[in-house]
């Protein structure tokens, strides 16, 4: 039957509306993109926590005692490579310098003194007018005076490196990273003044079971996970990778070093950090008695297949048909556009990377 009567306005738009909400169910489940879950139970990565550290960290101290006149720098400058950090009181000290060089003039005018009466000693001797011994006289005097002036240059120069201790340059070129002290604050040797590190050369350290370390895969560079860093700048991948050849004896772990690439914006020292590392999934000579069992296959799935619906996580499964199914998972780490499935999907099952799509096929 054909009703040609014309319908209100507002009766029109409510079924229009009704159309267009009804026409996605009307697609096809065959038409639904779908990517197949995939097991990997022959290689896994497992994650440790680490800190980044600074590869080149120096802590300046003070090798003289004083009063801080002159504090150039703060927390977070970068300084240059014998740059001026820092100037102690040096007043004592350049006046032991100005003392010391007016000893070596003074010397330096006894050796002229002890030269020219040797010379008119040497030109007697040769004359007969004294004796042989008188010369030798002489001569040890000319040779003390001389050894006193050397002597003196040497104080002096020890006096102005004295005096040069009274300022603080920085060892390289880096940021300053801590001033523990402040402008009229008493410097006293051995006590920290600044502390400069190199923010090109920075590393991830993680201590990881010896267990572990034993099961890694030669030749597989591992992933850094910096969370401290939004989107994809979180993950990482080091230049290399070093195992420290010592384990400790107290938590029979070895300790790992991921040398992170240079310029990494954001990344500073003290930062938590997480290496995943390439683990084979044969168990550890010894078998049970290692500690340590075979791992589970690891199963991953696109981050766009996930749904999440308050506390709801789940996935659209499409059975043999094509049709979606909404099945709830459990997650665990997310790595570049994939999610690890830790429980609710098998190996081989095919997931659809739509949701929203399969969420109106009925």
């Amino acid at each position: 039957m054909r009703l040609d009567l014309p319908l209100p306005n507002p009766f029109r738009k409510a079924l229009m509306a009704a159309i267009v909400l009804a026409a996605p169910a009307c697609l096809a489940a065959a038409q639904l993109p779908s990517v197949t879950v995939q097991s990997r139970a022959n290689a896994t990565t497992l994650g440790f926590d680490g800190v980044v550290e600074a590869v080149r960290q120096t802590v300046v101290a003070s090798q003289v005692a004083g009063a801080i006149v002159k504090l150039d720098v703060q927390v977070g400058d970068r300084v240059r490579a014998g740059q001026v950090l820092m100037r102690i009181d040096a007043r004592a000290a350049e006046q032991t310098a100005a003392a010391s060089d007016a000893q070596v003039r003074a010397a330096r005018a006894a050796l002229d003194v002890a030269s020219k009466d040797f010379q008119r000693q040497q030109q007697l001797q040769q004359q007969n007018f004294i004796s042989a011994a008188a010369l030798d006289r002489a001569d040890s005097a000319f040779k003390a005076t001389q050894a006193q002036l050397q002597a003196q240059v040497a104080q002096a120069g020890a006096a102005r490196t004295q005096s040069g201790l009274h300022v603080v340059a920085a060892p390289f070129a880096g940021v300053v990273s801590d001033v523990p002290v402040q402008l009229g604050d008493m410097a006293m040797p051995g006590r920290a003044l600044v502390t400069v590190y190199d923010p090109a050369a920075l590393r991830i350290t993680a201590a990881v079971p010896q267990s572990v370390a034993q099961r890694l895969v030669a030749g597989q560079v591992p992933r850094a996970e910096l969370p401290g860093l939004p989107g994809a700048a979180a993950w990482v991948t080091p230049l290399r990778l070093q195992q420290l050849p010592t384990v400790d004896a107290a938590t029979l772990s070895v300790e790992l070093r991921a040398e992170l690439p240079p310029t990494l914006p954001g990344v500073v020292p003290g930062m938590f950090a997480r290496l995943w590392l390439p683990v084979s999934g044969a168990a550890p000579a010894g078998g049970a008695a290692s500690g340590a069992a075979a791992p589970a296959a690891a199963l991953s799935v696109p981050l766009q297949a996930v749904v999440r619906r308050a506390e709801l996580t789940a996935v659209y499964v499409l059975d043999a048909e094509g049709k979606p199914t909404l099945r709830q998972v459990r997650l665990g780490r997310s790595q570049a556009d994939q999610v690890e499935v830790l429980a609710g999907l098998m190996a081989g099952e095919r997931v659809t990377t739509t949701p929203q799509a399969a969420a109106r096929v009925r």
